[in-house]
């Protein structure tokens, strides 16, 4: 399985792809109605990105390709965030992103002092602690992948939710 860069400058660049079960790479299709919604939302032009889960970076590596100013990928496995970092390599965004390798809940810990404009969370589909996950999540706008509508209060607000196949995404601000 191969991941392709979307839009942006490091469009058609090919990412690489862990060969094990549970790797789940958000599909082209969905990113591009993902980085579509963004866009209209006028949110990743200059953008700090925090990439919750992030596997193999597509959705980080997709927001510094559209322009946002810097991203920040969590992944809990060593030698998936090895590949990740092969990624960022590869797409000419070294300067540009900041890995870390820990669990989402301990990276968001050491996180909580930051400020991030949009949050891309992809954990897998069995994942369903999403309210103590998001009530750590130090930014204005997240965008939550699942199987099923992801519940975000009370922190924040559902802004739309879109379905593609199999895939639910959720997009939600913080609420006033």
């Amino acid at each position: 399985m191969s991941v392709r860069v979307s839009a942006g400058s490091a469009k058609g660049r090919l990412l690489a792809v862990p060969d094990r079960p549970g790797t789940r790479p958000t599909p082209g299709k969905v990113r591009q109605a993902v980085f579509n919604s963004l866009y209209s939302m006028g949110v990743v032009e200059g953008a700090r990105v925090l990439d919750l889960f992030a596997g193999t970076g597509a959705l980080g590596i997709e927001a510094l390709s559209r322009g946002a100013a810097h991203a920040v990928f969590v992944e809990r496995d060593p030698a998936t965030a090895d590949l990740l970092r092969g990624n960022v390599a590869v797409t000419g965004f070294t300067e540009a992103a900041t890995v870390i390798v820990a669990d989402a809940s301990a990276a968001l810990e050491g996180l909580a002092q930051r400020s991030f404009d949009v949050a891309l969370i992809d954990p897998p589909y069995s994942f369903d602690a999403w309210p103590e996950l998001l009530s750590q999540v130090p930014a204005r706008l997240v965008v939550a992948e699942s199987d099923r509508p992801v519940e975000v209060a009370p922190r924040f607000a559902v802004h739309h939710q879109r379905r593609h196949g199999t895939t639910v995404v959720t997009f939600a601000t913080v609420a006033r």
